[in-house]
């Protein structure tokens, strides 16, 4: 049995469909989004290094996911990506990451709960009205209705894109490679 907190082994793998290849050098637009601490952020003023991870959504205990879920190609896996951030936190913070952001379609009132009950020490963002997603041509995909992001990952430095993480999968893996990208760019700075 497979939980919100656990991957299924036979989850398909998505492919790079190019939805992404746009983002990186992207200088991001001025955009608040509110944040699960109560801040607004915009990620365009943010100074220095930040790593915000896009996912559809995070499931909640007790509540079915979506039908058909398992079978969309990076569908499955928020709260193991959230939870792999969370375990990664102090490294990444150490690795050089100033700011750390979840980032999702759903409102912040859903995410609150997310990030109370998963114990995360960085904000969830919120672009429940699609500005970000729209502005800058995140990619999407519908699910019962149900516009979603797919799963991504931002380096941004200085309000701009630097790198992306497209697609990203398996979610509960992606916090290592990030941690193991900014390992690789300090020690290519360093030289």
């Amino acid at each position: 049995m497979t939980t919100y907190n656990s991957l299924p082994d036979s989850l398909p793998a998505p492919e790079d469909d190019g939805h992404a290849a746009h983002l990186p050098g992207l200088e991001l637009p001025i955009i608040e989004l509110p944040a699960t601490d109560g801040r607004m952020i915009d990620l365009s003023a943010l100074s220095g290094l930040a790593v915000v991870y896009a996912y559809p959504r995070t499931g909640v205990p007790g509540e079915p996911l979506p039908t058909g879920w398992d079978e969309i190609p990076g569908a499955r896996g928020c709260t193991p990506q959230s939870c792999a951030f969370r375990d990664h936190f102090a490294d990444l913070k150490a690795a050089g990451a100033e700011h750390v952001f979840g980032l999702s379609l759903q409102d912040t009132a859903y995410q609150q709960e997310v990030a109370e009950r998963l114990h995360l020490p960085f904000p969830l963002l919120s672009d429940h009205g699609h500005q970000l997603t729209h502005a800058i041509g995140l990619p999407t995909f519908t699910v019962e209705g149900a516009t979603l992001l797919k799963r991504i990952t931002l380096i941004i430095e200085d309000g701009a894109i630097s790198h992306v993480f497209y697609p990203v999968f398996p979610p509960d893996r992606n916090a290592a490679d990030v941690l193991a990208h900014l390992h690789a760019k300090r020690a290519q700075d360093q030289e």
